[in-house]
């Protein structure tokens, strides 16, 4: 019967778009996503495929971690071939930070992949999260008139407005429009027709085959500078054993202190590091001459 028709993976990991009141004793409970079309009949009217994947259990997107994200690439992955497109409900604290994570995860990617959640949930009157739900299953299903998708990359869509994933953040907790595209435009408004910006949305190569990454580096940190930074947390937060990379997050446009010795310490930590990778190619170098492998 939907043969033809376009296919749509729903992908529920948690979050409050989820969850519906018992009746009986009055709390949020997840409900079950094979479900879905009885608590959003609407969707009846797509005539799409759409199949569901739920975590089980559900997670607080406080919880979400990269073991995580590499479950979500696992399971695109795995049905990349099968779907048109892919939706993701997903808790709104950390929304952005699976967003920016699966655009680079997602190497190649080829299909649209869009996350959505909502502040009230799905089962409340006045939810948000039934016109997040179509929105974002109808911008993963649609494609341009040669059958390309319309928008072939990791986005968030909230609150009438497709952006790009990796350029998102969340600004509030009280209010619908809890997301905002930094520095970027948005890619698509959703009002009484979907209006995509296609000069804005990636244009991936379709000769290249997906390419899923799983591991990450978790050993780096974040310093955020401010009045009064304390030398002696700088030392210890750059010292940390094993640590890869420090992300500074500095003033304006990438002003810091010079009174507190930061910049000369970073200097040092940039130098001493060069020399460890100056060291490492020697060693390679070696390696080869001799026709040893590193161990």
């Amino acid at each position: 019967m939907y043969m033809n028709y376009p296919s749509v993976l729903l992908i529920y990991t948690g979050g409050t778009i989820g969850m519906i009141e018992n009746p009986a004793t009055g709390t949020l409970e997840s409900f079950n996503f094979d479900l879905l079309l009885n608590h959003v009949p609407e969707l009846k009217r797509f005539n799409y495929r759409i199949s569901s994947y739920q975590f089980d259990p559900p997670l607080d997107s406080s919880d979400m971690e990269p073991s995580l994200w590499a479950k979500l690439v696992k399971i695109i992955a795995y049905n990349y071939d099968n779907y048109d497109g892919f939706v993701i409900l997903h808790g709104t604290d950390t929304m952005s930070y699976t967003a920016s994570a699966l655009s680079f995860m997602l190497e190649n990617l080829n299909k649209p992949v869009i996350l959505t959640g909502s502040q009230l949930p799905i089962g409340t009157l006045r939810t948000d999260g039934k016109e997040n739900l179509i929105t974002a299953i109808e911008i993963a299903a649609a494609k341009n008139s040669d059958g390309t998708p319309i928008v072939p990359e990791v986005c968030i869509f909230f609150e009438n407005h497709l952006m790009r994933g990796n350029r998102t953040g969340k600004i509030n907790a009280e209010h619908f429009n809890a997301f905002r595209s930094f520095n970027y435009p948005p890619l698509a408004k959703a009002g009484i027709h979907i209006k995509y910006e296609p000069h804005l949305i990636l244009k991936p190569d379709p000769s290249k085959p997906l390419k899923p990454h799983y591991l990450l580096d978790t050993n780096v940190v974040i310093l955020t500078l401010f009045p009064g930074l304390s030398e002696s947390i700088v030392n210890s937060l750059l010292h940390v054993p094993g640590l890869k990379a420090v992300i500074l997050k500095t003033y304006g446009s990438g002003n810091a202190p010079k009174r507190n010795g930061l910049s000369g310490r970073l200097k040092k930590l940039s130098t001493e590091a060069s020399l460890l990778s100056i060291s490492l190619n020697v060693l390679q170098e070696l390696w080869r001459w001799k026709g040893m492998k590193p161990v």
